[in-house]
């Protein structure tokens, strides 16, 4: 990573920490091609920790412990994410909806057809996909992805709208939000707001009160523009709430401020 893009990723690592707050780290997202060296300082757990971690579990390692991980086919021990990021290839089964029938759809119809509109990369495109905090990222991310609450998605929502206006468009099948976070951010080369899936939540640990709000990287610039160009027209983060103005206080205590009040007077 030339020393430009080093310089960009830690400006918006301090952005999103001063307009965004979010409490777990940003990351940046990398898919690596056959033959691409490992970043500097990336593990891959397989062959690192002698273990295997699916996509999602590997984003919630990177988010809460701070760690810079890449996963491939000796990783991703999940069929659904293996095959979407292209590290295997479909067959019959997937295709007819196998792994949905009876828990996501009611038929093979249905299940076949939660498959087809899943995001997927074609099988042997990249070897890995490499996951860190930005502010460890040793590599040029191909996508941002920030977990928060919705008060904080929101604000990312109106930084990714300030230049350009419009509307931000997603689409989301309740599952396998890894595709959805990085697939369909790099497919679509616009930012996506994605609800976190069973998968996040039962092995990335993400919180009923989290989404996530993901940016392909060449749009970095008018995320960081429109952070601080909407937090001078007033949008923040955390939100101020209506405080101002005179509150009405219990009849008792309006009657005890007045004898205070006459006390004072009297003395006076």
């Amino acid at each position: 990573m030339g020393d430009q893009a080093v310089a960009k990723v830690k400006e918006l690592d301090l952005a999103l920490s001063r307009y965004v707050r979010p409490d777990t780290f940003p990351l940046g997202i990398r898919m690596l091609e056959p033959g691409e060296a490992l970043p500097e300082g990336v593990k891959v757990p397989s062959k690192n920790y002698g273990e295997q971690w699916i996509v999602c579990q590997s984003i919630g390692v990177a988010r809460r412990y701070g760690w810079a991980v890449a996963v491939g086919k000796d990783d991703v021990i999940c069929p659904l994410s293996a095959i979407a990021f292209g590290f295997r290839k479909p067959n019959e089964a997937y295709r007819k909806g196998f792994a949905a029938l009876g828990m996501y759809c009611e038929n093979e119809d249905a299940a076949s057809n939660l498959e087809a509109s899943t995001w997927r990369f074609e099988p042997g495109r990249y070897a890995y996909v490499c996951i860190a905090p930005l502010s460890r990222a040793t590599f040029t991310p191909h996508v941002v992805a920030v977990y928060g609450n919705s008060a904080q998605v929101m604000r990312l929502v109106n930084a990714a709208l300030y230049k350009r206006g419009g509307r931000i468009e997603s689409t989301t099948g309740g599952r396998l939000d890894c595709a959805e976070i990085v697939i369909q951010t790099m497919t679509a080369r616009e930012p996506k707001v994605i609800l976190p899936c069973n998968g996040d939540r039962v092995f990335g640990m993400a919180q009923d009160t989290e989404m996530v709000f993901a940016f392909p990287w060449e749009k970095v610039d008018e995320i960081l523009g429109g952070l601080e160009g909407t937090q001078k027209g007033g949008v923040r983060y955390p939100v101020p709430v209506a405080m101002r103005g005179t509150v009405t206080m219990p009849k008792h205590y309006q009657e005890l401020l007045k004898m205070l009040d006459q006390e004072e007077k009297s003395v006076a």
